[in-house]
């Protein structure tokens, strides 16, 4: 059987290939530029755009699986629908799709599910991965983190527990038709989450809070797709009216208690030094 992982190089797209390659299956990743992409050994990198539709007919040829990012570059795909009609013609049967709750994501679910094909959106909250690019020059030049809403509670999920529900997803049965809503195992507040990476890396961090119309346009200024950036700082809006609730949906879907901001600041501490 090959899956085919889209968003092979981002955050997610790697744990998913690495957990696949765990598993013994034969993996296609999807690339813009396959000699550049970095993966693993044994897995077969080809040429993919989900904004180039003359890319795709050869992208899902022999593909049974399918994990589907909603997001190609900086935007929501354009044309969902014509993209999964492509992969139901070439005999995908079964697509994991990374979304979110959020409106945007919507036309790319919908899409899904009036295809026919076998389905299952996977739908983090806050990504706890996107600490680095928000802290970590700052935190690296001059020991500072600058935030919004430091004290609001938050429940960033680990990339590496996304990454174990979508696999599970696409390989076992008992999980078609379902929405999984991903967070973090606990709460925890913007300030302890730095306070979290300084203990990871042995430093102190001091902070700095920010506005919210300063931490958009400091998030734009450094590069970030506003659509991801309205979407972040939207979450906060609503869970300073109304704190989240962490989920256990890791635990319910994989066996495996969630991984806490304190181990991901573990794993990445790297990032930070």
């Amino acid at each position: 059987m090959t899956i085919l992982v889209t968003g092979a190089t981002g955050s997610v797209g790697r744990k998913v290939i690495d957990q696949l390659m765990a598993a013994n299956e034969h993996v296609r990743a999807s690339s813009r530029n396959p000699a550049t992409a970095g993966l693993p050994a044994g897995v077969e990198v080809v040429l993919g755009d989900l904004g180039r539709m003359e890319t795709l007919p050869a992208l899902f040829d022999g593909v049974e699986r399918m994990y589907l990012i909603s997001i190609n570059g900086d935007r929501v795909l354009d044309a969902p629908a014509e993209v999964i009609d492509l992969a139901k013609q070439a005999g995908v049967r079964r697509v994991v799709s990374l979304s979110s709750s959020g409106r945007p994501y919507f036309s790319v679910e919908q899409a899904i599910e009036a295809s026919g094909l076998e389905w299952t959106h996977v739908r983090p909250g806050e990504f706890a991965t996107t600490k680095i690019d928000a802290w970590a020059p700052t935190i690296r030049a001059e020991g500072l983190a600058r935030s919004a809403y430091l004290d609001v509670p938050t429940v960033p999920v680990h990339e590496a527990d996304i990454a174990s529900v979508v696999v599970t997803s696409l390989l076992e049965d008992g999980h078609v038709g379902r929405i999984y809503e991903l967070t973090g195992p606990v709460q925890i507040t913007q300030r302890e989450q730095i306070q979290a990476v300084g203990k990871a890396i042995g430093k102190r961090i001091v902070i700095e809070e920010l506005s919210p119309a300063e931490a958009r346009a400091n998030m734009i200024r450094e590069g970030w797709p506003e659509i991801i950036v309205d979407h972040i700082l939207g979450y906060f809006v609503e869970w300073e009216l109304e704190p989240p609730v962490a989920t256990t949906t890791v635990f319910d879907v994989t066996g495996r208690p969630g991984r806490t901001f304190a181990e991901w600041a573990v794993d990445h501490a790297d990032d930070f030094r």
